[in-house]
């Protein structure tokens, strides 16, 4: 019972402390990177903008802001993100 209460205290702890570094919650991604890719073509109409993932990631890739709001990360690599590229505006800088 100790070592699940301890473990348990050590999740929240390392939570409040990622939250309080980024000043954000841990559902965005702290680091800016990506690690689940989205691999189904998306129809550049509900594309709205895209930013870069952080040079120090493992993958390069891009966020791609879809309308409503919704963000998903994508491979740079992929053929249609490629040509999506071309028609596709960055996201404005906050």
């Amino acid at each position: 019972m100790k070592l699940v209460t301890m473990a348990l205290a050590c999740m929240l702890l390392a939570g409040m402390w990622l939250r309080d570094v980024e000043g954000r919650s841990m559902h965005v991604s702290s680091s800016n990177c990506c690690f689940v890719f989205m691999e189904r073509k998306i129809p550049q109409q509900i594309i709205q903008c895209y930013k870069r993932t952080s040079s120090t990631c493992s993958r390069r890739s891009l966020i791609i802001k879809l309308r409503g709001g919704r963000e998903t990360c994508v491979l740079e690599t992929a053929s249609w993100v490629k040509h999506h590229l071309k028609t596709m505006k960055p996201c404005p800088l906050k």
